[in-house]
């Protein structure tokens, strides 16, 4: 997994530039971060739709469009999938209720 989302930010890094008119990627980003966030929204309730509808299949496409708009979005930021992966490592084993407690505002 973590190799096809390494892969995925390469592509995405590699399509930033061009010509928006060939690259779905250079057009969102070309937006701006607005327009990226927006359409990681829109992915992520079409997942939710999918999933309430019980539907795996388009519940897995669903899901790949919500990773793959997520990416984007990191990208468009800035932000490494690296660092989202060692986010994840440094909360492994640790309750749920724990971290969320741990964040400041929550």
């Amino acid at each position: 997994m973590t190799d096809t989302l390494l892969r995925l930010e390469k592509t995405i890094a590699a399509r930033r530039g061009a010509d928006p008119s060939m690259s779905y990627v250079a057009s969102l980003l070309a937006k701006g971060t607005k327009k990226a966030a927006q359409k990681l929204g829109e992915e992520a309730t079409e997942t939710i739709i999918a999933a309430l509808a019980e539907d795996a299949q388009a519940l897995r496409g669903e899901a790949a469009d919500l990773l793959f708009h997520l990416m984007v979005l990191l990208a468009d930021r800035g932000v490494p999938i690296a660092d989202v992966l060692a986010e994840l490592d440094r909360r492994e084993g640790v309750s749920g209720h724990a971290e969320k407690a741990s964040r400041s505002g929550d």
